[in-house]
């Protein structure tokens, strides 16, 4: 983990911090399987979920925010125990260890939750460097849409679902 970084619950107070980074990841349209003009009161409303639902900001030493995280419930009924999740690193602190510091948080959460399984609905085959951090956190590709996403310079790519009991 980064030196002096801390991962915390998120308030609404982060919210601009979050927003700065993310609206460009979600504009891009690359990694992230939102529409990319989702404005920023629906996102903020999909970023911050209705418990048990929570979202997670990894700061620095001097506040400054680094990336986020939620943790949602996948599913409702007899597969209410089943945990989603969603990540996003501002791009200037790629590389640093805060989104694998922010997925290790959100399976400790979920552990500590109650639930017991984690399921990733939709992890774009092109996004590489997530795929790799998740495997090496011990998820698993359990299919692959073929042509589950359209990238705006790849076309037509595969859309990962990844799970990891926990």
């Amino acid at each position: 983990m980064l030196a002096g970084m801390v991962i915390r619950e998120a308030t609404s107070r982060d919210w601009p911090s979050i927003w700065a980074f993310m609206e460009g990841i979600v504009r891009t349209g690359e990694t992230f399987s939102w529409d990319r003009d989702t404005p920023e009161d629906l996102a903020k409303e999909f970023w911050f979920p209705k418990p048990p639902g929570r979202t997670f900001v990894a700061v620095d030493e001097c506040g400054t925010v680094l990336g986020t995280a939620n943790s949602v419930q996948n599913h409702m009924g007899g597969a209410a125990h089943i945990a989603g999740a969603s990540f996003m690193v501002d791009p200037r602190h790629s590389g640093r260890g805060v989104g694998r510091a922010l997925g290790r948080h959100v399976l400790e959460q979920a552990r500590g939750d109650g639930f017991r399984a984690m399921q990733f609905n939709a992890v774009v085959e092109t996004n590489t460097r997530a795929v790799a951090l998740w495997k090496s956190l011990g998820f698993e590709v359990m299919t692959t849409l073929p042509e589950g996403y359209l990238h705006p310079t790849h076309g037509y790519v595969g859309l990962h679902i990844m799970y990891q009991r926990l």
